[in-house]
């Protein structure tokens, strides 16, 4: 403003460059939280999937008769785990991941869900889920 109170247009235009820079920046720092939240919660299931992945190895990996309990998580919200094949695949949140497991051929197919527990053994030369 000048003495007359008056409002200029570079004064205007001023506070208008800082509105939209101000408005960036919230919008850059938004979008850095939501990747964030979206990687932890990526990183979380997949070391589900990794900690299942183990413990059947461990079974198949011992002699014969060897069984191990498997707990899956409630806190990390609603998942499935399927068990086919080789393969695990995890789906949560319209999302999925998957791993191998090698070495290993499973002739049934499993669902596991989160909270659940499930018993992991190797029965007459093939792992058994229960």
């Amino acid at each position: 403003m000048d003495e007359q109170g008056f409002i200029s247009a570079e004064y205007i235009f001023a506070l208008f460059m800082i509105f939209i820079i101000a408005c960036s920046l919230l919008f850059y720092s938004s979008s850095i939280i939501d990747a964030t939240v979206n990687i932890e919660n990526s990183i979380t299931h997949r070391l589900i999937l990794d900690e299942v992945s183990n413990v059947i190895s461990q079974v198949n990996s011992n002699g014969e008769g060897y069984s191990k309990y498997l707990k899956l998580p409630s806190d990390k919200g609603y998942f499935e785990i399927t068990v086919e094949k080789s393969r695990l695949i995890i789906e949560y949140d319209n999302k999925k991941g998957e791993s191998m497991i090698p070495l290993l051929n499973i002739d049934s197919k499993y669902k596991l869900i989160s909270g659940k527990k499930y018993l992991i053994s190797k029965n007459e030369g093939k792992i058994v889920i229960q």
